[in-house]
């Protein structure tokens, strides 16, 4: 509705609904990533990918809650992936991934292996190595 003075203002100040969806957790503000939701029949609480919509027997949560969750002695839990996110490296992963690295920082013990012929590739100015850093021999002038 207008006035002669120009549209009408509202003596009460409108409370904006925030479109993220915070966690349900007492006094945590952060936004929330998952949903939990409790199948009692089968003692199992499920943590999944934040639901589309709010649910009035679900809990939103933030990813700390989310990472710390634990339930009741008895209970099960299940925690469902969207596969969306990047999966987190395995222990096995990460054993490789540093059995690797050692590798790689032995070449010396790899050419003495081989007969003492340098390895493919190797600096004819290296006299030694350890971890990183090279020793090479200085240039003949």
């Amino acid at each position: 509705m207008e006035s002669r003075r120009g549209p009408l203002k509202s003596a009460v100040p409108s409370n904006v609904v925030s479109p993220v969806r915070r966690c349900s957790r007492t006094a945590c503000g952060r936004p929330a990533v998952a949903t939990l939701t409790y199948v009692y029949a089968d003692s199992t609480a499920v943590l999944g990918p934040l639901a589309t919509y709010a649910e009035p027997h679900c809990y939103d949560l933030c990813a700390e809650h989310s990472e710390r969750l634990t339930a009741p002695r008895g209970w099960e839990v299940v925690r469902l992936t969207d596969g969306s996110a990047p999966a987190r490296p395995s222990g096995d992963d990460l054993e490789a991934l540093a059995n690797a690295v050692r590798e790689a920082a032995r070449p010396q013990e790899r050419a003495a292996e081989g007969g003492g012929k340098p390895a493919r590739g190797a600096d004819p100015m290296e006299v030694g190595r350890r971890g990183h850093l090279r020793v090479l021999r200085s240039p003949e002038s």
